[in-house]
């Protein structure tokens, strides 16, 4: 019977959540780097001094690494100052919060500022990301907070206020009033969030969008937009989602380059605004429908119809120019008919709170569930479809859609759900060198399975659903109607051997569970086999003469007559002589033969006696189960390499009757591997050796048979 150790082996996330007891909700954020804001202002109070973030200096290192790096002559002449070295009367937020407080400096984050802006139109949002009891009066002490959603859960980041300049004026982010810092400090807080200024440059809106509120994005391409999309757009605004937009810029030359309209190419945009007007009745079209939308640099405006100075704005009449609040002024803002924006424009995007149905004037309240996984570069890292030799290795998630819609479309039963795939921690490690991975997913359906599905299933299904593209972004998100049932998510990489982490989120209206697809930790037969009764094989009689030689010059019936004795017995080196003399003889096997440390575990397997070495009959169980590894090594390496790829690792591992969970696969891959990703014969009967002596000192500790065990210090150094 297989034995499992159900104990063996915790989920990381599921005893990470339960030791933090709700930490990382929105009333317990996580404290960044482990800083508490209140213990940090009471300390500082207390010592009548001003904070300094050790965590996040006023040096050249949080500026940059490259650009705004130690050699770069842009940081050259930036000194940290802190705001009431700059103002007479600084201020953390001068008559509330605004998208005008927002002016873009020398640092290409215009797709944060564009959704900083948005984040202002929504002041219960706002002042959950900033914090609004703070300022540079009551109980100042240089220090200030905020909060973002990361990758699940929430954080509280600490900044001191220090901030770059050059010529006192703030080099970054600054509000049009000059004792204005909030921006200024959220962007720090930010940057200090992904390890420095610089890893800010260049990005998507919907990234800063969904870190503001832990919601969910959809994209909408202007060509294929849908009919209602307007419907969408006001909907959205209504219901407190955040909207961006940009204009595709299909030369990198031409990025960030303003055109004859005002517009600029490769630039990021806030929807700040979505109106329907009334027209004056002499005009023929009754009614209008306009965007409102805000540069991120606090000027350069559209100059086309419905601009600031443009004869449309005399067709309407003064309650409609109130109620769009319109003026004349370059700061950034400026209306444009639908049409003109549709034009204008080639991608939008709505980050939605909960991905409330924006088809029709219902507000539903959407289930998410979460899961954590990464991909393991020789295990668990597959690419694509077009890879089906390690397609199948990929993370795989089970999805049941347990309850149809409410509002099934023409009468079709049928679950709505959203699927947001989001690669982790690529901007923070650019400094190193990584960029956004190429990433998508697939759906397939299946019944009652509840293992990992191997490579045929994909062979022979297709799948019910997928991404619409594999594309580089930080997210990929789509929305789904598939009939109640059980599916399977897969989640990869475009190229196989990426190594990365993510988090999978599947948002539905009614009820749905999703996880990943964990093997049962099992194994068939963790007791050594039995030694073999009746005559010795020619190989068996090899094994004694090279046996006897090592052990001993003594003839063949003293060998016989200390057969189950103590007294004829070999240690690792002398074992490692042994096997190596017989592989040998083993044509067929190409190795280098097996090394030192692998035979003392051997040994640590074998011998039941404890001497720390083995006699004959030790050594012959040994060599049953080296035989039996070596038929499934064989039949891996059908191109005779001497060697099976650690992809195969997790199969021939089942061969061996191990099952194994997917983190233990890929500690397995980690370990054992080489560079090329390949597992040699010697590596491979290593892990099956300490694979079967993990089994079975865990089944020696586990009384009562309940798959849990607690040990005490020397009991764990009893099974090393």
């Amino acid at each position: 019977m297989p034995y499992t150790p159900s104990g063996f082996f915790c989920d990381r996330l599921i005893r990470e959540r339960e030791r933090r007891d709700g930490e990382g909700s929105l009333n317990k954020p996580l404290r960044f780097n482990g800083q508490d804001y209140n213990l940090l202002k009471q300390e500082y109070i207390q010592k009548k001094a001003l904070f300094e973030d050790d965590a996040f200096p006023a040096t050249v290192d949080s500026l940059g690494y490259k650009e705004l790096g130690p050699k770069s002559n842009k940081v050259k002449n930036i000194v940290w100052k802190r705001p009431k070295e700059i103002s007479d009367n600084p201020q953390f937020i001068v008559g509330g919060a605004s998208r005008t407080d927002i002016c873009q400096g020398d640092l290409g984050d215009c797709w944060l500022l564009a959704a900083i802006a948005c984040l202002t139109l929504n002041e219960k949002l706002l002042y959950r990301v900033v914090p609004s009891e703070q300022s540079f009066s009551d109980g100042y002490a240089g220090l200030f907070h905020f909060q973002f959603w990361r990758y699940g859960d929430w954080v509280d980041v600490v900044v001191d206020d220090r901030v770059p300049t050059l010529n006192n004026q703030l080099v970054f982010t600054k509000s049009a009033e000059r004792n204005e810092f909030w921006s200024a400090l959220l962007e720090k807080a930010y940057a200090k969030l992904h390890g420095s200024y610089e890893a800010l440059k260049g990005g998507n809106t919907t990234e800063g969008m969904e870190d503001f509120t832990g919601g969910v994005t959809e994209f909408y391409e202007m060509k294929e937009a849908p009919k209602d999309l307007y419907k969408i757009m006001q909907k959205a605004l209504e219901r407190g989602s955040l909207m961006g937009c940009s204009i595709d810029s299909l030369v990198p030359a031409r990025f960030e380059t303003r055109t004859v309209t005002g517009l600029v190419k490769g630039h990021a945009y806030s929807v700040t605004g979505v109106e329907e007007c009334k027209q004056n009745q002499t005009q023929n079209q009754s009614k209008v429908r306009l965007v409102r939308l805000r540069n991120p640099w606090g000027q350069v405006e559209w100059n086309g119809p419905w601009s600031d100075n443009s004869k449309e704005w005399t067709t309407l009449p003064k309650v409609e120019k109130d109620k769009l609040q319109h003026q004349n002024a370059e700061d950034g803002e400026f209306w444009m008919s639908f049409e003109d924006f549709k034009k204008n424009y080639t991608k939008i995007e709505i980050c939605n709170l909960t991905p409330d149905a924006l088809e029709d004037d219902k507000i539903h309240k959407w289930t998410v569930s979460v899961n954590e996984g990464r991909w393991v570069r020789g295990c668990s890292a597959g690419g694509c479809r077009n890879y089906p030799d390690t397609f199948w290795t990929n993370p795989q998630y089970r999805l049941q859609l347990l309850e149809e819609d409410d509002d099934p479309d023409d009468n079709e039963v049928a679950c709505s759900f959203v699927v947001s795939l989001m690669q982790k921690n690529r901007r923070k490690e650019r400094k190193l060198g990584a960029n956004l991975f190429t990433i998508g997913f697939a759906i397939y359906e299946m019944h009652g399975n509840k293992q990992h599905m191997q490579k045929e299933f994909f062979l022979l299904n297709t799948s019910k659903a997928r991404s619409k593209s594999y594309i580089n972004l930080r997210e990929v998100t789509q929305r789904f109607r598939l009939s109640p049932g059980e599916y399977i998510i897969v989640p990869s990489t475009y190229e196989p051997h990426q190594e990365g982490e993510f988090i999978l989120r599947v948002f539905s209206e009614k009820r749905n569970t999703s996880e990943e697809i964990e093997n049962r930790i099992e194994a068939d037969h963790p007791e050594p086999a039995p030694a073999s009764a009746g005559e010795e094989s020619e190989e068996e009689q090899q094994f004694r003469t090279i046996f006897q030689q090592i052990a001993g010059d003594v003839s063949t019936e003293i060998v016989s007559a200390l057969l189950f004795s103590q007294e004829m017995e070999i240690t690792a080196n002398e074992l490692k002589n042994v096997l190596n003399r017989v592989l040998s003889e083993h044509r067929e096997i190409r190795t280098d033969g097996f090394s030192l440390e692998s035979c003392r575990s051997m040994i640590a397997l074998m011998d039941m006696d404890g001497t720390g070495r083995l006699n004959l009959q030790e050594f012959r169980h040994l060599w049953n189960k080296i035989k039996q590894w070596q038929g499934i090594f064989r039949h891996y390496d059908s191109q005779q390499t001497g060697s099976i790829n650690s992809y195969e690792m997790r199969n021939a591992v089942n061969d061996a009757g191990f099952r194994l969970n997917n983190q233990l696969y890929d500690i397995i891959s980690m370990r054992y591997a080489n560079e090329s990703m390949n597992i040699d014969f010697d590596s491979f009967i290593s892990c099956l050796v300490r694979l079967e002596g993990m089994f079975r000192a865990f089944q020696a500790f586990d009384q009562d048979g309940d798959g849990m065990i607690r040990l005490s210090v020397l009991e764990v150094k009893s099974t090393l």
